[in-house]
């Protein structure tokens, strides 16, 4: 089983939680990141930056392009989500009225996809861009692979 070592602790690719994976220099992302945080009372979600050796393992083990970290992507064991369809299936599962927003799934992929890559393109002008990864707090880092 594929392993990675963050500060002498072992965590296993077979990791029953679900993961997300996020822009690491990008503060819309590390934002969306502390959100969900702050609505993961029982700390279902686990996190990963697309730039470190977890997330490009990820990225490699479901065939994601290893480069372009544009995308949100969630990971539910075998199975990933990528951009609109990531961001609505993390918000189903967030405590509060952010499971409504699941709803929003109706509208065709390509026409949420059209809006999320709008955002996407310009989140490093609009929100700006950190010069390294995003570093948790010791109170959170558990969650991070």
């Amino acid at each position: 089983m594929q392993q990675f070592r963050k500060s002498g602790q072992e965590i296993e690719e077979g990791i029953p939680n679900p993961i997300v994976l996020f822009d690491g220099v990008c503060n819309l992302c590390s934002s969306v990141v502390k959100f969900t945080i702050s609505r993961d009372p029982n700390g279902i979600f686990r996190f990963a930056s697309l730039q470190s050796e977890a997330g490009q393992f990820f990225l490699n083990k479901f065939g994601l392009s290893t480069e372009d970290f544009d995308s949100f992507v969630l990971i539910e064991g075998d199975n990933f989500f990528l951009r609109s369809t990531a961001v609505l299936c993390l918000c189903k599962r967030l405590k509060g009225l952010w499971p409504l927003l699941y709803l929003l799934i109706i509208i065709p992929r390509p026409l949420r996809d059209f809006v999320y890559n709008i955002v996407a393109e310009n989140r490093y002008k609009w929100f700006g861009k950190k010069e390294e990864c995003f570093i948790p707090s010791p109170d959170i880092n558990n969650r991070f692979l």
